[in-house]
């Protein structure tokens, strides 16, 4: 192609000038260059609404204040105690929490079976007892108000001699235990009560260590009489680590005739240790409540049967026993579970 020749069909496309900065700048294009719109500003957020609910007060605040008013009631009198001695404000506001930490922390007790005790209505809960001191009533108790979905009370039967302690008497009133005969255990159970009753009595708790998960007699099957009576369910209650507690390796007699009491135990820390040899040792607990056996149907009549009534007793025991050896052969240590 010559110099300067023109380019047939070629299409012009216009030069448009920009004025950038005092300079010329050329480009290419159609037409001017379209203005850029300018940018919308963000509508401001509108303020938050203030905050109309009032904070609830602290814990300790509201703490303090059903202390307070359990006190004012204490001292008006506010608060009901029934024909047994028995006080159900006392023992969930003082004794019961003063339980608990030898319950959760110290003996750290795991229930087996709690569905096994009815919600409502009457029960008799017959247990296995040991451990020279009878912490295992105490902590059965903790254990039926704290993980039973009802929170059920236990109505324990104690011996003549725990009513005559000082102070500890007048407690064991007030948190439910009452006398064990068997017209204050019918009464309890005809209105509805839990009652929980330990055959084997001061043999059992009272028993040496080298006898330790062997139980007793179970005297003459009186509790089996007061259900029979009553028609209320019998719940067997096996209870492992309370022997560990207080091992009873003697006895002196002549202390125990002094003290009026039914023994005075020697264990590996008490006397020797002097008040310290009284804290219990820290076993694992394990307390299993079994599956009832009915009495509903048989009646007064046959609570007068020497022979049912030793079977039934009899039938008792053996589960508990059997139930015992079951557990100790699934806990690996003593101390540790």
């Amino acid at each position: 192609m010559t110099r300067g020749a023109a380019v047939p069909d070629a299409k012009v496309i216009p030069l448009h000038a920009d004025e950038t900065g005092g300079r010329t700048r050329w480009r290419l294009g159609s037409g001017p260059r379209a203005a850029r719109p300018e940018p919308v500003a963000a509508p401001a957020p509108e303020p938050e609404p203030e905050a109309t609910t009032q904070e609830l007060p602290p814990e300790w605040e509201e703490a303090l204040a059903e202390t307070l008013a359990f006190l004012r009631r204490r001292l008006s009198g506010e608060y009901a105690v029934d024909d047994f001695g028995f006080d159900a404000e006392l023992t969930d506001n003082v004794l019961l929490p003063a339980l608990r930490p030898l319950y959760s922390r110290w003996f750290r007790v795991e229930t087996i079976g709690m569905h096994h005790v009815p919600d409502t209505g009457g029960a008799l809960i017959v247990a296995n007892h040991s451990g020279t001191v009878p912490l295992d009533a105490l902590m059965t108790s903790v254990a039926l108000h704290d993980e039973h979905p009802a929170q059920r009370h236990l109505r324990m039967l104690g011996a003549d001699l725990m009513f005559k302690l000082p102070v500890l008497g007048s407690l064991a009133r007030k948190h439910g235990s009452t006398l064990a005969c068997m017209p204050d255990a019918e009464r309890l159970m005809s209105a509805g009560e839990v009652v929980g009753v330990w055959p084997e009595g001061f043999k059992g708790i009272g028993k040496p260590f080298r006898d330790r998960y062997k139980l007793q007699r179970f005297g003459r099957g009186g509790f089996v009489s007061a259900a029979l009576r009553t028609g209320v369910p019998i719940i067997p209650c096996s209870i492992v680590g309370a022997e560990e507690t207080y091992p009873k390796i003697g006895d002196i007699a002549p202390l125990a005739r002094l003290f009026g009491a039914p023994y005075f135990p020697v264990t590996p820390t008490f006397p020797h240790l002097g008040p310290l040899g009284m804290v219990p040792l820290p076993s694992k607990w394990y307390i299993e409540f079994g599956e009832p056996i009915c009495t509903e149907g048989l009646g007064a009549t046959e609570a007068d049967d020497p022979m049912l009534v030793f079977n039934l007793t009899d039938q008792v025991r053996e589960t508990i026993q059997h139930t015992l050896y079951r557990l100790l052969s699934q806990r690996r240590n003593a101390f540790l579970g």
